[in-house]
């Protein structure tokens, strides 16, 4: 994957900074989403076209995680600050402590690429697998999240998207 260096959300987060938003909304991140996290905070790919079904999803943006967002330019970026926007759409219990489904990408058009810890028989905090889905803001209603699976990994995902050709 292509990132435009220029872009990356600044300051990136520590390690501990990772932990505790983990701990916060009782999640454990895939190792190469961590990872992309701390090199490239919040930043726009330049290979940001998802080829998917015969359709293609523009990638605006990943999100970001800041410590200090309020005061940020990009603090609209931020993974808590979509969560807190469009919470009550991206969980299907109003009972869940934590969060089952976290947008980890903003799409051209109003949708989210997610990581998706929902997986039958295995609670959401044990699950260390995500897979990774595009979420539907105008399917998505209160307690039921539209979701699209994109692939099984973060890693399977980053290898899925192109280049912009006409870029």
């Amino acid at each position: 994957m292509k990132i435009d260096m220029n872009s990356i959300v600044e300051p990136k987060p520590t390690e501990n900074l990772i932990k505790r938003f983990e701990e916060d909304y009782e999640v454990n991140f895939p190792k190469k989403f961590k990872e992309f996290l701390l090199e490239y905070n919040g930043a726009t790919p330049i290979t940001n076209i998802l080829p998917l079904d015969s359709n293609e999803y523009v990638i605006e943006r990943f999100l970001c995680i800041l410590e200090d967002y309020e005061e940020h330019e990009d603090g609209h970026y931020v993974i808590g600050v979509v969560i807190s926007q469009i919470f009550d759409r991206l969980t299907d219990s109003e009972d869940i402590i934590g969060m089952d489904v976290i947008p980890i990408a903003s799409l051209f058009g109003g949708d989210f690429i997610c990581l998706d810890y929902r997986k039958k028989g295995i609670d959401y905090r044990e699950n260390k697998n995500p897979i990774v889905v595009i979420w539907d803001h105008e399917e998505s209603e209160e307690d039921s999240p539209a979701t699209k699976k994109v692939a099984n990994s973060v890693e399977e995902f980053f290898d899925m998207l192109i280049e912009d050709e006409n870029s």
